[in-house]
């Protein structure tokens, strides 16, 4: 199990994706963006999650260029995401949209690219151009976000590869077992997005009880329930000692009991939108 803050998962591509990042949705483009960015990477994180929609992909770029300084490391060492838009989806418009995310961004390539919703009618173009970035070596790695299992195995029946994540939400109250079971069959890696459902969890009686016996925060027993599920997880925050306490999940285990607490706070909701039922 994952023992600190760089520690990875591999791909089945062989590509290794660290479990735990920082993501930046409706993180303010400019200052605001920049320092949460940079002040994540000199504390250790090696993982950057942002998309097109956010529209702070320039002052993320500028954000991992600090970061990368006051930590004295290269590149390489980091592990950057971005999504293409639901309106540039398609074959020709979703290449064009990757070359946009990389200007923005100010890099050569993304170590993966995600579809951001699954629109009908749209994403097998979409994921052919992904398909294609990664053979020309592009981009590290390729995947979806927002998918059920129907769309993934709609993509799978013409793909020439099947997307090696799948970034949903999924939280305590959104656990999505049979996803889950899914990507776990089939090799793809899951992801959380809004992992703490944008704070709402952070009074909850039986989250409470269990961070007091570890003396640990809601926060950071949530995300320690993330890991222990093999997921990968993204928790957004701006404030330097939250960026701080969020990563400091490793010097602590839940036992099975908790686990199964946890589970078992499953309502099926949803803070963001249904991908079976979204109109944008």
């Amino acid at each position: 199990m994952t023992k600190h803050l760089q520690d990875t998962t591999t791909l089945y591509n062989g590509v290794k994706m660290p479990w735990l990042g920082l993501g930046v949705f409706k993180v303010e483009e400019g200052a605001e963006v920049v320092d949460a960015v940079r002040t994540a990477i000199r504390n250790g994180y090696r993982s950057i999650d942002t998309a097109a929609i956010y529209g702070n992909e320039e002052g993320v770029g500028e954000g991992i260029r600090l970061g990368m300084k006051d930590a004295g490391i290269a590149r390489e060492d980091l592990f950057i995401t971005s999504k293409v838009w639901n309106s540039d989806l398609g074959f020709e418009s979703t290449l064009a949209a990757y070359e946009t995310s990389l200007k923005k961004l100010g890099l050569d390539y993304l170590d993966l690219y995600l579809i951001h919703w699954p629109v009908e009618g749209k994403y097998k173009e979409a994921w052919r151009a992904l398909e294609t970035i990664y053979k020309e070596g592009r981009v590290k790695a390729i995947g979806v976000s927002n998918f059920h299992v129907h769309h993934l195995e709609d993509l799978m029946k013409d793909a020439e590869m099947k997307p090696m994540i799948d970034q949903i939400e999924f939280h305590p109250r959104l656990t999505q077992k049979e996803l889950q079971a899914f990507c776990r069959e089939n090799g793809i890696q899951m992801e959380a997005w809004s992992p703490l459902m944008q704070g709402q969890l952070l009074d909850h009686p039986v989250l409470k009880e269990i961070a007091e016996r570890h003396q640990k925060s809601v926060a950071q027993v949530i995300i320690r329930w993330d890991l222990q599920n093999g997921v990968v997880t993204i928790p957004k925050s701006i404030k330097e000692h939250r960026i701080v306490e969020n990563a400091d999940v490793f010097n602590f285990e839940l036992s099975a009991d908790d686990m199964e607490k946890i589970d078992a706070l499953n309502e099926n909701l949803r803070v963001g939108p249904d991908p079976d039922n979204f109109d944008f």
